[in-house]
């Protein structure tokens, strides 16, 4: 979807990338390849050019947090799966909701296949430097639980600019409830020997560990576990949808008049952002078992 992108281009909005789109112009390539574009001047349509050649760039160098800086916090999935080898997926388990009156006690987080627990009192130290290997960080309630959270135990830490937060791309797909609620409608992911466990049951479960139960922590970390590599399946299902919903499956009739006078316009596109770009996220949840 990334390529097929254009909303990080300068004065281009949803309306008018989903203009561009109706003009059979699939891909950054088909694009530059077009000499004119109606109602687009030539000095318009030779800085485009421009810009997706910087987007060329960008991307052949990895840079995520480029794109995460041009593009609308809300289309921050669109990173992916182009940048599949960079993404982690994380989850943290707390003894509270609030940052300041809790601690981070197990965060796990899922990449390349496989899932690196971090524990408090062990190794949760290690969790800023391992993060720092990523560049697209991927969360289901994460904006308001998870990186608030960290970023307060970890103050030095800087959250990856490229942050997907399933919830939000979810719910504009029509699932709303928490992680586990959703896994089951869309039957995705594995629970295998963490079935019936939710977010209280993780509190009462690190309780039982400091006072001397080992097999409460491993159970605990077992959650946590499911919880984040829940969410590539999630991802995966949620980036194909969106990206069906959004681009036309063929080329559609061209626009009457110019894509950039038409850019404010009435939105022609369904699954689009309601919010304007570098908008923040709705509205903060009720209750932290969003999981």
């Amino acid at each position: 979807m990334l390529r097929s992108t254009f909303l990080h281009l300068s004065g281009v909005g949803p309306w008018t990338e989903t203009q561009i789109w109706r003009l059979g112009i699939r891909d950054w390539n088909e694009f530059r390849r077009r000499p004119e574009l109606p109602g687009v001047s030539a000095a318009r349509k030779t800085r485009w050019d421009s810009e997706l050649d910087r987007a060329e760039a960008a991307l052949g160098d990895r840079a995520a947090d480029w794109f995460a800086r041009r593009l609308p916090t809300a289309e921050h999935w669109r990173l992916y799966p182009e940048f599949r080898a960079e993404t982690a997926y994380l989850d943290i388990e707390t003894t509270s909701l609030s940052p300041y009156q809790g601690m981070v006690t197990v965060v796990a987080v899922h990449a390349g296949g496989r899932t690196r627990s971090f524990v408090a009192g062990d190794n949760l130290e290690e969790l800023p430097a391992y993060l720092g290997r990523f560049r697209v960080l991927v969360t289901f309630n994460g904006v308001f639980f998870d990186v608030p959270f960290l970023r307060v135990a970890f103050p030095e830490w800087t959250p990856p600019a490229a942050h997907i937060d399933l919830r939000f791309v979810l719910r504009r797909l029509g699932y709303a409830g928490g992680l586990k609620r959703i896994e089951q409608e869309l039957g995705l992911g594995d629970r295998t020997g963490v079935e019936g466990i939710r977010g209280l049951d993780a509190v009462r479960l690190w309780h039982e560990w400091r006072s001397g139960r080992r097999e409460s922590l491993d159970l605990l970390v077992e959650y946590n576990r499911a919880d984040t590599a829940n969410l590539e399946p999630l991802l995966e299902f949620s980036s194909t949808e969106m990206g069906r919903r959004l681009a036309p499956a063929r080329p559609g009739p061209a626009p009457r008049s110019s894509p950039t006078a038409l850019r404010t316009g009435a939105p022609g596109n369904p699954a689009a952002p309601a919010r304007p770009r570098g908008a923040g996220w709705p509205e903060p949840p009720g209750d932290r078992d969003a999981s």
